[in-house]
């Protein structure tokens, strides 16, 4: 072999061999804490949502198990270290099964199915430090009782989530002061999370109900108008449990535990409009790719939805699998050996470093369930906390990875002030001329992204003239205006023409009647607060 062809297999030989490394790297599973039930708590269910703090911690909850038997609440390092930060007592709350929510002040929030003042459950606040304090006990009476899951960040900055009785479910809101509302009752049972769309609306799932009384995917609005998106039924997947994502093409996905066309569960993808498709069926005969999913996905810089499922694997323990959009290139990365954990009832939390943690029910050392890592080469990220829009000047709070070292945070193309605490988070202000978009946070080490648009909401100050017959130009001044797609009287739809960022000039269209005047941009809408009349 010539000198030259020997080097250009060896090269070939070496190149091979780094692409494997880094393929093996790229998913890499790790069982990071062992629950021992006495002391850390055990067998964290569904959905057990874990939540990143601002210092970048992971914090979650232990089922049952803990100092009093009753369920815990944990931080843990990303390395797993692992502290635990509170024990209930059942007058505190008990059997905390749906997890935690970071809230907008720094907080973290959560709910307990059972104890509480009424023993019908609570909701509480738990600080970073560990300050426990209650701010609602449910009565089950006209409210329900007995929370399965975490409540969520609304539009409104307050938290919404649901609770069982029987067969019904209540949605509610609560103040971070607990200051309760119950908003609209489902009549149907919602054990998973809310989550907020990129529409201001909550969704959410049933496990029965529907057209076919097999589940369904319902929105609601701040206001408590309830809609039903879509109905399950068993060809096609039924009884989901997990949360539903919104992914970076705006569309939903989610899984559903059973049903599907080899009667072990689905992955779906569902439009806003309510348009259903099965991407994946998980077959009850050939186990290895894993059945019956109980949690909801994750989509990481690579495109693709990461999700587990409860059952299956080599061992029967679960599997963590990942799936295009599309519904192609299916693959489990990680069947559960149950010697490192089984049973992974718990939704996985995408972590802004690009790193997939999680929580088992079972196996481990004790049995008693794992938290677990799963590196599977995705890159670092930004991501607002609890909010999807904001108007110019409004405070929104970001999580990420080195952001002390920040040198500049774009709303669209425009730089927004901003100040830093930490390396894990930081609080910026949406400058004028600020678009909806993909907010970027440029470091040293590289730019970080959103994987979301976030929107930037219009607002109207004032108009003039504030009368006139059909035909009069009417000039609007205000903000975000650039990327306005509708200007209306009342009903009415009016020409319009952008003259800046804080200027429309309209035109009082045909069959106009007196009232206010809204402006609909790509980042939502707005209204006149005086109305304009039409003589």
């Amino acid at each position: 072999m010539k000198c030259n062809q020997l080097r250009l297999l060896l090269l070939t030989l070496i190149a091979a061999a780094v692409a494997s490394a880094a393929v093996a790297q790229a998913q890499t599973f790790t069982d990071l804490f062992e629950f021992d039930h006495t002391n850390s708590g055990c067998c964290s269910s569904f959905p057990g949502t874990l939540a990143q703090g601002r210092d970048g911690n992971l914090y979650g909850t232990a089922f049952s198990g803990g100092v009093n038997g009753r369920g815990s609440i944990f931080k843990s390092t990303l390395s797993g270290t692992v502290t635990v930060l509170h024990s209930f007592n059942v007058t505190d709350g008990s059997t905390p099964q749906g997890g935690l929510t970071l809230g907008t002040d720094g907080n973290f929030y959560g709910t307990t199915t059972s104890g509480g003042t009424h023993s019908a459950g609570t909701i509480y606040k738990i600080t970073p430090s560990g300050t426990h304090t209650v701010i609602y006990n449910f009565t089950n009476s006209t409210e329900g009782g007995f929370p399965r899951n975490s409540p969520a960040t609304g539009p409104d900055g307050r938290l919404y989530g649901t609770t069982v009785t029987g067969s019904k479910s209540t949605i509610y809101k609560v103040s971070t002061a607990g200051v309760f509302t119950p908003l609209v009752t489902l009549g149907l049972e919602c054990d998973g999370p809310l989550t907020l769309g990129i529409d201001g609306k909550l969704y959410g799932v049933t496990q029965l109900g529907g057209t076919f009384g097999r589940g369904s995917v319902f929105s609601v609005t701040s206001a408590g108008v309830l809609k039903t998106v879509f109905s399950f039924n068993d060809p096609t997947g039924a009884v989901p449990y997990g949360p539903i994502l919104q992914a970076a093409d705006g569309n939903f996905y989610g899984t559903a535990s059973v049903g599907g066309s080899l009667v072990s569960g689905v992955v779906y993808k569902m439009t806003p409009a309510g348009v259903y498709t099965v991407l994946h069926n998980f077959d009850n005969n050939t186990r290895a790719n894993g059945i019956n999913p109980l949690t909801g996905l994750v989509q990481g810089s690579d495109g693709f939805l990461y999700g587990v499922t409860s059952g299956g694997g080599t061992a029967l323990g679960g599997t963590i699998f990942k799936l295009k959009t599309d519904g192609t290139s299916f693959a489990v990365i990680h069947s559960f050996d149950i010697t490192h954990g089984s049973s992974p009832y718990s939704q996985p939390l995408l972590h802004t470093n690009g790193t997939i943690y999680g929580l088992t029910n079972a196996g481990g050392a004790h049995n008693d369930g794992v938290l677990y890592s799963l590196s599977a080469g995705l890159k670092s990220f930004v991501t607002p906390v609890g909010i999807k829009s904001a108007k110019v000047g409004g405070s929104v709070g970001i999580l990420g990875q080195n952001l002390s070292t920040a040198t500049q945070v774009l709303f669209g193309s425009t730089a927004a002030p901003f100040s830093t605490s930490g390396n894990g988070f930081m609080i910026a202000k949406p400058a004028a001329g600020s678009t909806t978009g993909i907010i970027t946070v440029k470091e040293p080490g590289g730019n970080l992204l959103s994987p979301l648009k976030f929107k930037i909401a219009p607002v109207i100050t004032s108009f003039t003239p504030p009368s006139g017959p059909v035909g009069t130009q009417v000039v609007i001044t205000g903000m975000s205006f650039t990327q306005t797609t509708a200007v209306r009287f009342g009903t009415k739809t009016a020409t319009f023409t952008v003259n800046s960022d804080t200027q429309i000039t309209t035109t009082v269209p045909t069959g106009a009647v007196t009232g206010k005047i809204q402006v609909t941009t790509q980042g939502g809408n707005a209204s006149s607060a005086t109305e304009f009349t039409v003589e």
